[in-house]
């Protein structure tokens, strides 16, 4: 056989198509380029959060009222930096912590799990989300102060709570909250101020004028607040104290 009869032969060899390698590819691409957004975009969602999560405790979440209360209480018993603001706020974290854990659950599962498992959208997990947190907020919230915020926002009356937005509903739950711990911080201080008030008296009774009454008061203050066991009163009050 020759050369040239075999030119046609070779010449009507199928070559082999490489389109579908290049579409598959591309998918492959624009898979995993999804992927990537998708991914940088949960850790953008992250990042921010954590960034405002001192906020959102305090604007949120029942930390407010349990850390005021508490530094009530070392004013009141007269020591400015003992117990150290770190303990006082370690105290108050798991506080919350105890008081939040109904609603915080709730988000974790309705919520977030889903959320990360992809199957729901970062819309329905807000929604979700926000939902377990208003309602105890609104809990927590005298109408008084809802119709003060609305007033000064100068939106209309709404019919029910699902017409207050959050931009209302949270300063209202955090006046609110600044009421009730002072409410129990001015509680607090009157067994205190009963104490400063026999000491000085007794000392002028004595004529021990230059004697200062805080030398003896606080002293009796610590030991009756020991004897009373007051940090358990104290603290199952607080926990006691959320609706």
């Amino acid at each position: 056989m020759s050369v040239a009869s075999l030119k046609p032969v070779l010449s009507s060899k199928p070559v082999p198509s490489t389109t579908h390698q290049v579409s598959s590819t591309s998918k492959q691409k624009a898979g995993s380029g999804l992927t990537d957004t998708s991914q940088a975009v949960k850790v953008v969602l992250a990042l921010t959060v954590l960034a405002l999560l001192p906020s959102l405790l305090i604007c949120l979440t029942s930390f407010l009222r349990i850390v005021i209360v508490l530094s009530m209480l070392r004013h009141a018993i007269g020591m400015q930096e003992t117990p150290p603001n770190s303990a006082l706020i370690g105290i108050a974290l798991f506080l919350t912590m105890f008081v939040m854990s109904a609603p915080l659950q709730t988000v974790n599962q309705d919520a977030f799990q889903p959320y990360m498992e992809g199957s729901i959208s970062a819309e329905i997990a807000y929604e979700r989300a926000a939902l377990p947190i208003r309602e105890f907020m609104v809990r927590q919230t005298r109408e008084q102060d809802l119709a003060l915020m609305v007033e000064l926002s100068k939106a209309p009356q709404p019919s029910r709570m699902e017409d207050i937005s959050n931009v209302q509903l949270i300063p209202a739950f955090m006046l609110s909250e600044l009421r009730a711990a002072f409410q129990i911080g001015f509680v607090i201080f009157l067994p205190f101020l009963l104490i400063d008030l026999i000491v000085s008296s007794v000392l002028m009774a004595l004529g021990m004028m230059m004697m200062p009454p805080v030398s003896i008061a606080l002293p009796l203050k610590i030991l009756m607040f020991i004897l009373v066991d007051g940090w358990n009163l104290i603290l199952r009050a607080l926990v006691g104290s959320f609706h």
